[in-house]
This record gives structure tokens, C-alpha cells and sequence, in this order.
């Protein structure tokens, strides 16, 4: 398992920190991050961002679901051509309801 990469679960570090947002909009999990080496019998160090540096780098293995790269969902932005005027016009086609006062 070391050297492969793994999403980490914060659903159950929610107390703790917020992790970009809150609420029902929150991440599940987050990463992919590489496995450095193992700690211990059921335990891994992760190596986090830098913007995660007050999180303790060792997690068990629960908090691991292990990240299976598709790069079939991947758009590539250079095959895709746009037209230069990308601009429209409104047309109303029918008024729906109508309120006297």
C-alpha cells in the first residue's frame, strides 16, 4: 500500500475542521494523497498539502478509501472547439400567466 495514493474520509473529522465548505455541500472525501509508509499495524502516513498542515499526518486504515485514477472522465480542453462569438438573443415566446392588480 505504500506509494499508492488513497482519498481521506472527513465525514468523520467534521468536529474538527471544515474542510472548504459546510453543511450538505461538504466533501466526503478529499485528496488523492500518496502513501509515505506504514505506522504500526493498521495505520498510514500520508503526505498532505501544505494548506493541511495542522492535521497530523498518520490516519488508520478506516479513514483510507483507495483512489482508482480514470482518465476517461477527463476532459481535454484542445480538442474541444469554441466559436469566437458566443453570444445569443432573447426571444420571448409566449406570455404563461398574466396578474391584473
Amino acid at each position: 500500500m505504500v506509494s499508492e495514493k488513497v482519498l481521506l474520509n472527513v465525514s468523520l473529522i467534521k468536529g474538527i475542521m471544515r474542510f472548504r465548505k459546510k453543511g450538505k455541500l461538504r466533501p466526503g472525501f478529499i485528496g488523492p494523497f500518496e502513501v509515505l509508509r506504514r505506522v504500526g499495524e493498521v495505520a498510514y502516513e500520508l503526505d498532505l498539502l501544505p494548506s493541511l498542515s495542522r492535521v497530523h499526518p498518520i490516519f488508520h486504515v478506516s479513514m483510507h478509501r483507495r483512489y482508482h485514477a480514470d482518465l476517461s472522465h477527463v476532459l481535454d480542453f484542445d480538442t474541444i472547439h469554441l466559436h469566437e462569438i458566443l453570444g445569443y438573443e432573447e426571444e420571448p415566446v409566449a406570455i404563461v400567466t398574466r396578474q391584473a392588480r
